[in-house]
């Protein structure tokens, strides 16, 4: 297959924490905004190239995020870890697969054991139920494989101690839920056009990189630009933490749409 640098369409289907914004019983003046921006799906993006189109994750939120961006053809999913709020919208896949048949996913062994377990019903050969999604997982590592003519870099972050994926596409690379990258991974983040970083809230979390810690990898890593995504209400208004970021790093919101 001839592999060609694509010009990549991103939309931001989701930005923010396991929990999102609002929060569920919870008042703080974040939660209350009426401010669009504030209010934050769980994570993940939609990339497309050519003529498909592939998610980084499908969360608790999938089917309320594919029905509003109006999304009509899905050809894949790329997982970064097996956590609910990145794998829970699996069974709504089904509607993509009654268009491609089996779904392609990719993601580590441990994370494809996990899916297996908490979805017997999808990857269970005796007792699979009818009308479940259907897929066929491919297990990565540390190693690039190309899809659809795009060659995928997978990378290992750590998310505290658990070790999970994050991904680069041409000079496009998406890292969530990360808390520690080793210098050999950053070596593939290097001489990037756009990199996507978690950046939980201002003070620090023992899982996830505050915003100084987000602040601090890019401007060790020099993007051109950076968006922050996986974003908490303790990291402030969307506006005004947007006034007091560096001039090539922005705050990342629902349905943002930016070609790499």
């Amino acid at each position: 297959m001839e592999i060609n640098k694509k010009q990549l369409r991103i939309t931001f289907l989701g930005t923010g924490t396991s929990q999102g914004i609002p929060m569920i019983a919870n008042n703080h003046p974040v939660c209350l905004s009426k401010d669009i921006k504030d209010n934050r799906l769980r994570s993940s993006i939609l990339i497309s190239w050519d003529n498909v189109s592939y998610t980084i994750d499908c969360g608790l939120d999938f089917r309320q995020q594919m029905l509003r961006e109006n999304v009509q053809s899905l050809n894949g999913v790329f997982f970064t870890h097996e956590h609910a709020d990145h794998i829970g919208g699996l069974d709504d896949l089904r509607a993509f697969c009654y268009q491609i048949g089996d779904m392609p996913i990719y993601a580590t062994k441990r994370t494809l054991l996990n899916l297996e377990k908490r979805f017997d019903y999808i990857f269970s050969k005796e007792n699979r139920y009818p009308g479940a999604p259907s897929v066929t997982p491919f297990v990565i590592d540390k190693e690039s494989f190309v899809v659809d003519g795009l060659k995928v870099l997978p990378m290992e972050v750590y998310h505290g101690k658990l070790p999970i994926a994050a991904y680069r596409f041409n000079d496009f690379a998406y890292l969530t839920d990360a808390k520690y990258i080793s210098d050999e991974e950053k070596q593939k983040l290097q001489n990037l056009d756009v990199l996507v970083v978690n950046a939980l809230r201002i003070d620090e979390h023992p899982t996830h990189f505050n915003l100084k810690e987000a602040l601090d990898l890019i401007e060790e890593l020099k993007p051109k630009k950076a968006y922050l995504t996986h974003i908490s209400h303790m990291l402030g208004f969307h506006k005004e933490v947007s006034k007091e970021l560096p001039e090539n790093v922005f705050l990342a919101y629902d349905g943002l749409k930016i070609k790499v």
